[in-house]
């Protein structure tokens, strides 16, 4: 995600057990709520000519009569859980390559996700069947539809002491766990793809080569939505908010390392060495702001600061790709005793309050800040690797750069999200050897 610096478990029925039992009659009925800012975008032409142009166009109208059929909230919410989920799954076969590609657009592409998941929310968001369906039941409704096409549900790792035979001989299998986000600033141009949501439906449960043997890794993707990250309740996102600790928290001790994974600036990856406690305003997916301290549990123990634990001088050092890597240790903060911020380029000074971390304070910076305050409070600091890997902007090619006049894929466009692609999965696989010692 690209932070503009300063300006810029099993889901199922356990998943649902503490929403309250559907309820009947008149009483319990609302009027459906209007589709979100996010979903009205739908019916441009961009977002129909990638749904179309990848076959999700249909799996969205089957849905749509799936849940029409449904006579109670019950079997509402089967439908729900069932196609959130094989949503996710029939967007990581079609990117890595399983089953029909569904039209002509590249199998790499990341949107076509992101444009279903939108088309199935505003369904059940505007639905109005003819039993009655309380707000929390709708609300639980878009919650299980949101984690489970986002793959929140899907993150499973074999049992512990796997192994596994690699090009290295036979090794126990490293677990990792990778996240990217949807794509954003969509008023800007509509047809923008991001290439960490990309990489998180390329990795998804993959096995990579590493110098310490072969690593499992598993993925989920996150909304571009400051409410989501906050807890509390979302008009997109429903009860769902604290959406990263929620999906982190039951993994942290199981892995072996991870990274959070966002666009970031033109032509360069940035290991970000240091995130800060502060949102600084620029809108999100819903054209909502946020200029605030980083609202979290326990804001009485929050630090301004969190540190990535990944090995970041190897990873720069080390030939991942055609994109130059960099360690950011820049940061912007108000100094103890002062009122003004500046920014420090090698990180910050004691006592001082966050502005904005190597990242940016957009919600790029919020993840790893997040992830890695998570990672600190389950007493992992010393022993999990972990931060936020920045990739390049995905950019369109020469003659295609005006939204308004310009088409939604072009070869220099594919060519880029697959390096960068692959260079990520590179960056994964030299982080895990060289936190290991390899």
């Amino acid at each position: 995600m690209n932070s503009i610096r300063v300006r810029i478990g099993v889901l199922g029925l356990a998943l649902l057990a503490g929403f309250s039992a559907p309820t009947t009659g008149a009483a319990a009925a609302e009027t459906a709520p209007a589709p979100t800012v996010e979903e009205q975008r739908l019916d441009k032409a961009v977002p129909q000519e990638i749904l179309r142009r990848s076959g999700f166009d249909a799996a969205t109208a089957e849905f749509a009569r799936d849940l029409g059929a449904a006579r109670s909230y019950a079997q509402a919410r089967r439908v729900v859980v069932r196609e959130g989920s094989a949503l996710w799954r029939r967007a990581v076969d079609r990117v890595q390559g399983r089953g029909p590609a569904g039209g002509d657009l590249s199998r790499d592409d990341d949107r076509p996700l992101y444009w279903a998941r939108l088309s199935m929310t505003r369904e059940v968001r505007t639905w109005e069947p003819g039993f009655g369906l309380s707000d929390g039941q709708r609300r639980a409704l878009l919650d299980a539809l949101e984690r489970g096409s986002r793959g929140q549900g899907d993150i499973r790792y074999p049992y512990g002491g796997e192994r596994i035979e690699g090009t290295k001989g036979s090794k126990a299998l490293k677990r990792v766990l990778v996240t990217g986000f949807d794509p954003f600033t969509l008023d800007r141009d509509i047809r923008i793809s991001n290439p960490s949501g990309a990489t998180a439906l390329a990795l998804d449960g993959t096995v990579i080569e590493t110098a310490d043997g072969p690593a499992r890794v598993e993925t989920a993707v996150f909304p571009v939505r400051w409410q989501d990250f906050a807890g509390g309740t979302s008009q997109a996102f429903g009860t769902g908010g604290g959406t990263v600790e929620r999906t982190l928290r039951p993994y942290l001790k199981q892995i072996d390392l991870f990274t959070t994974v966002s666009q970031g600036r033109v032509g360069r990856f940035d290991i970000e060495r240091t995130n800060g406690a502060w949102r600084g305003g620029f809108p999100d997916n819903e054209n909502l702001s946020r200029t605030e301290t980083v609202p979290v549990t326990d804001p009485a123990s929050q630090p301004q600061w969190t540190s990535t634990t990944l090995p970041y001088a190897s990873i720069v050092a080390a030939n991942t790709g055609r994109f130059p890597v960099y360690d950011n240790t820049s940061v912007t903060e108000i100094p103890a005793g002062g009122t003004d911020a500046v920014v420090r380029p090698d990180g910050p000074t004691a006592g001082s309050v966050a502005r904005a971390g190597g990242g940016g304070n957009y919600l790029s910076n919020e993840i790893a800040y997040r992830a890695t305050l998570l990672r600190d409070r389950l007493g992992l600091h010393d022993t999990l690797p972990g931060g936020h890997v920045h990739t390049p902007v995905l950019q369109f090619g020469a003659g295609n750069t005006d939204p308004a006049t310009g088409v939604v894929t072009d070869p220099e466009f594919v060519r880029n999200r697959v390096d960068i692609v692959a260079q990520v999965r590179a960056i994964v696989a030299t982080a895990v050897g060289a936190a290991s010692g390899s």
